[in-house]
């Protein structure tokens, strides 16, 4: 449910925070340094999206762009070492 004209379906509300506050820096960084994520901004302020609505697009893309890194250096667990009893 939102406020406002705008209706927008969430798919989970709950989450890794710290991956969440992670995304949020990485955006936030490409937005002020990062020149093709500077022209992004411009064009999706053009295209009437709000600051918030813009973060949240870009912290999906990086999420979209980081996630094969992540999966293919995930380490799985061994198990330990054997019991005596």
């Amino acid at each position: 449910m939102s406020s406002g004209r705008t209706d927008r379906h969430r798919l989970h509300r709950g989450g890794d925070r710290l991956a969440n506050n992670a995304l949020w820096r990485i955006a936030l960084v490409r937005m002020h340094c990062h020149q093709p994520t500077k022209d992004y901004v411009a064009r999706r302020i053009s295209e009437g999206k709000t600051k918030p609505e813009i973060l949240r697009c870009l912290k999906r893309d990086i999420a979209c762009e980081t996630y094969p890194y992540l999966a293919e250096t995930t380490i799985t667990r061994r198990p330990g070492p054997a019991r005596a009893q």
